[in-house]
């Protein structure tokens, strides 16, 4: 967008704004082309293309949350990321984005490779199953922990795959990725002090944030 020229008017509704949504829309550039997997209510395309004035479209498996996307003039389609990204072309987009999705696919590995075929950089966000208070409470009680990031029974969640940041960044170094950026934050997004270290970040942060490309 030109200096000195507004960002485009919001859509008027309601966003929950999130910190790590926030931290998102920093890694992508203006007017980029993006697509946003799994973006439910469409609350970071709605800053991207507002805000950040990019070429924005976003997939959404829950037919309940395209609908409302659609209705505040979000190009959001109804679409599943373990099947559908095969359809698009090589190189479609400058950013594929998945925030706190990649633990609820069935082939997260598979839906990484596809994203760094289809964009030249990933960001990908997801809870960080390390966090101490995870380890302390399957420790404790012997039974899998419920937490503000993961927030449900064991036989109620979609997360089928949960990892740590550690397992991400030796699935980075298996599959020949690059980590270009890398953030442990807390569960609203806040950056944390160990952000710089992979052992601390593993322990206490509740999220990883991760901004990757092709190595």
């Amino acid at each position: 967008m030109p200096e000195g020229i507004a960002p485009a008017p919001r859509s008027g509704r309601p966003l929950a704004d999130r910190l790590d949504l926030r931290l998102i829309a920093e890694m992508v550039e203006p007017r980029a082309r993006v697509l946003d997997i799994g973006c439910g209510d469409g609350s970071l395309l709605d800053i991207l293309v507002h805000e950040k004035d990019v070429d924005g479209r976003g997939i959404e498996l829950d037919m309940s949350l395209v609908t409302a996307a659609v209705a505040h003039g979000l190009p959001v389609i109804h679409a599943d990321a373990d099947t559908d990204l095969a359809f698009y072309p090589d190189a479609a987009f400058d950013y594929v984005i998945l925030s706190r999705t990649l633990q609820a696919t069935e082939r997260p590995r598979e839906v990484l490779a596809q994203m760094l075929r289809i964009g030249r950089r990933a960001v990908v966000s997801f809870p960080n199953f390390g966090h101490w208070q995870v380890r302390l409470k399957l420790l404790l009680t012997g039974r899998m922990p419920r937490t503000k990031a993961l927030d449900r029974a064991w036989y109620d969640t979609p997360n089928i795959h949960l990892c740590t940041i550690s397992d991400f960044f030796a699935l980075c170094e298996a599959d020949g990725y690059r980590v270009e950026r890398w953030l442990g934050v807390d569960e609203a997004g806040r950056k944390t002090p160990w952000r710089r270290n992979r052992w601390l970040a593993n322990l206490f942060a509740e999220q990883g944030l991760f901004l990757l490309t092709r190595g």
